[in-house]
């Protein structure tokens, strides 16, 4: 087919042209207008913007709606959607009838889809490497080098995951199918959750689990369990991974996932020994200080073997600035794939750029808006641990609020969701009163009823609705658990 050389200017010898292959690009077209069959060959990972002919794009495209609306697409059937002249002396038509007249079989098909795919992923790693050399020569202030590592490693990194890196709109019919995928997986899970599952059930129910390319913060005075209960939520997630390879050769997690943790307050180890601590249900305080018996130490190793092989990769490197967390959260999912990102915690971080380091409110503004665009980058729930202020402890009522936030206007703004742990039990067992007294045995009463139970307040959540949700809490195992139902006390009637 000559003629379709004409709808690209002639090839100069003396410039590289971007490799492709109109040859195979035509072959494979071909093979699915005379058998639809071939489409399904390589619709899981071939795009229209792979195609190196625009006419060839708009030919994939709209044979690809024909045959996703179960209708039959051939010369006859597509014409009518596309331009009628194709060349001077060639209308549509009459390509689109030699394109099924000398089509391969629909074997050949993958095979083609595969060669149009490389080729094109070849093209956009040529503009990657052409604006690389291109920044690099021009070397502007703000771009160090360290800075254009990152960005490169980012553009390669949605070059490997998505086949393109350029971004750039999506028609509104591509956003629903997207939407109805992810309806049809929440209906096929366990639980029936669109997000993923923590395993504390009030929780879930609350929030539909935790969602694809949020920003979740988690507050809380020291002491109320914020890293215990995103240690617990994580291990969770770990626990229940499950995954199956996708016809293109990748891994596709079927549920619970695999988990990225950066502990930049606590060692990898001490992380370890809570989690150990939680499910051998051994104090982590007796792990520590040695004081086991035979029976506790031969359940810990038990426990130690199972969780052994949970896909829980832990990075606690201190003083991490935000850039440097991208990049690294970024080649685990390249690597071992990420489901969930969690980071203990916010505070530590340092931002990337000079200016941002001066002033502490910009700073942070910088973490967060990261934070929240890597979420949305990699598909996964991101969770940030945040401190919050001194000014709960001066009130009467300890609940924390959305103010209470250090720093609070950029993560109150940039969060999906915002949660505060809050443990009544911990403030009331300050305030004991002398013992005999009336007082003692008010305070008894109120103590009972708090015992090992912690409040996770939803503040803020842009899909849901914000309320508080009861969870069991054992401070000896560093556990968050659900409570029964029969636990939950009755609404007021005023």
């Amino acid at each position: 087919m000559a003629e379709i050389a004409r709808l690209h200017p002639a090839e100069d010898k003396s410039f590289r042209v971007a490799p492709h292959n109109v040859e195979a690009e035509q072959a494979l077209l071909g093979a699915i207008l005379i058998n639809n069959e071939a489409f399904y060959r390589v619709s899981d990972f071939l795009e229209p913007e792979h195609f190196y002919e625009p006419v060839h794009r708009d030919i994939y495209e709209i044979t690809s709606k024909v045959i996703r609306a179960g209708k039959s697409a051939d010369p006859t059937t597509i014409k009518t959607h596309l331009p009628d002249q194709l060349l001077p002396e060639m209308t549509m038509a009459q390509y689109l009838a030699r394109l099924a007249a000398e089509a391969t079989t629909v074997i050949n098909a993958g095979d083609y889809g595969q060669a149009i795919y490389d080729l094109a992923i070849r093209r956009n790693l040529i503009l990657v490497g052409e604006e690389m050399v291109s920044v690099a020569y021009e070397s502007e202030v703000e771009m160090t080098p360290n800075r254009q590592i990152e960005k490169v490693e980012g553009e390669l990194f949605q070059l490997a995951e998505k086949g393109r890196y350029d971004g750039g709109f999506l028609s509104f019919s591509t956003a629903l199918s997207a939407s109805i995928r992810m309806a049809g997986e929440a209906f096929q899970r366990d639980g029936g959750l669109s997000g993923v599952a923590t395993d504390l059930h009030d929780l879930d129910r609350q929030m539909g689990g935790l969602q694809r390319s949020d920003l979740i913060v988690l507050a809380g005075r020291p002491a109320m369990g914020k890293t215990s209960l995103v240690t617990n939520i994580a291990y969770n997630v770990a626990k229940n991974w499950r995954g199956e390879v996708t016809p293109d050769g990748h891994n596709k997690t079927v549920n619970g996932g695999v988990v990225g943790f950066f502990s930049l307050e606590m060692s990898s180890e001490q992380l370890a020994t809570r989690i150990l601590a939680e499910q051998a249900e051994v104090s982590s305080s007796d792990i520590r200080r040695g004081r086991i018996h035979d029976s506790q130490f031969s359940k810990l190793v038990d426990v130690s073997n199972m969780m052994s092989k949970v896909p829980l990769y832990i990075d606690d490197t201190g003083g991490l600035s935000v850039a440097q967390l991208a990049a690294r959260a970024r080649r685990l999912k390249r690597q071992k794939g990420l489901d969930l990102l969690i980071v203990d915690y916010l505070q530590l971080l340092s931002g990337s750029s000079k200016a941002s380091s001066q002033n502490r409110v910009q700073e942070l503004t910088e973490i967060t808006t990261t934070l929240k665009a890597l979420a949305k980058e990699l598909e996964v729930p991101v969770i940030a641990l945040s401190q919050l202020s001194r000014q709960v402890e001066s009130r009467d009522d300890k609940h924390p609020q959305l103010s209470d936030l250090r720093e609070s206007g950029s993560i109150e703004q940039d969060a999906d969701v915002v949660m505060f742990v809050y443990r009544e039990e911990y403030y009331l067992k300050n305030k004991e009163p002398k013992e005999g007294t009336p007082e003692h045995i008010s305070w008894q009463t109120e103590m009972e009823q708090v015992h090992g139970k912690a409040e996770v307040i939803i503040a803020k959540q842009r899909h849901g609705p914000t309320g508080t949700v009861q969870l069991s809490f054992e401070a000896q195992f560093t556990r968050f658990g659900n409570l029964a139902r029969a636990d939950y006390l009755p609404e007021r009637m005023e």
